[in-house]
């Protein structure tokens, strides 16, 4: 009954996540009823046209001891049966070093999602926060040792279907949180800290990013777009992406990010922050 308002499951965890949700909506609703129930009868049992004089018999007993272990019982198998081994699974990184694993870097700033992607070599280059600027985002070093044909996009990530992929997260000013829920993922991005979070998508289709930490006057507009798509959409993809990015393409200057990419830092600022009144 719950499934008609979750988005689609689109990632190889989220039938897992979806049915810890529906166990504890159920018993939630189980408590509701039965707490509802119980005070209806006390309202009716004990009211004063029944029983003038307040009277303690009658209300000690060892139902309400009953449902209480009962209720532990059920909340205890919930957590250890179900719960735990689903996030011991899902805190198990994917191998990073197997050729089938993506492994992109996200880096959040107010208010867009900056993609960076390692090049053909697989490798990521180097990063430098003094060659931070609005045709550069990411400050990558393409004169570094694999930074040459590294990719970068803003709020525009493709991923492979029935990959697994391992985004690595940071934030160039304030507290962000990287949300896709129809991935079933949700993982804050904070200043200083790399934090990863994986997951495998098993279903194509375009999927909203949102950030679900606020993070200032502009955070309703802090969205991306997740792309799924086959092995030939992503390798075109990224075959796009070099020929403009790297100059693979005979007289196409190389660039930072992409044309589209560039129109949207300038959209929002030399240093990718808005206006005063979006600070």
């Amino acid at each position: 009954m719950i499934d008609q308002w979750l988005p689609p499951q689109g990632s190889a965890h989220a039938p897992e996540i979806d049915l810890v949700l529906r166990l504890v909506h159920w018993l939630m609703f189980a408590l509701f009823a039965g707490w509802g129930a119980y005070f209806v009868w006390v309202l009716i049992r004990f009211r004063e046209g029944r029983q003038p004089e307040p009277d303690l018999a009658d209300t000690r007993g060892r139902p309400a001891l009953w449902s209480e272990i009962a209720i532990v019982a059920a909340e205890g198998v919930l957590l250890v049966v179900i719960a735990l081994p689903i996030w011991f699974r899902q805190t198990l990184p994917p191998d990073t070093t197997a050729p089938s694993t993506t492994v992109v870097r996200v880096i959040a700033e107010q208010y867009a999602w900056n993609i960076h992607y390692p090049g053909a070599d697989g490798e990521f280059g180097e990063t430098r926060i003094e060659l931070v600027s609005s045709s550069n985002p990411v400050g990558l070093d393409r004169s570094s040792l694999h930074g040459a044909d590294d990719l970068v996009t803003i709020n525009d990530l493709h991923l492979p279907i029935n990959r697994p992929v391992e985004i690595r997260l940071s934030s160039k000013d304030v507290i962000h949180s990287f949300g896709v829920a129809a991935m079933r993922v949700k993982q804050d991005a904070v200043p200083g800290l790399l934090s990863p979070v994986w997951f495998t998508p098993v279903l194509a289709g375009t999927f909203d990013i949102a950030c679900s930490q606020l993070c200032g006057l502009g955070h309703y507009r802090m969205k991306g777009q997740l792309t799924v798509e086959s092995e030939t959409e992503y390798a075109a993809f990224l075959s796009a992406e070099a020929a403009i990015q790297v100059g693979g393409v005979p007289g196409v200057r190389a660039s930072a990010v992409s044309h589209d990419a560039q129109e949207q830092v300038v959209a929002r600022g030399p240093t990718g922050t808005h206006g005063r009144d979006d600070q």
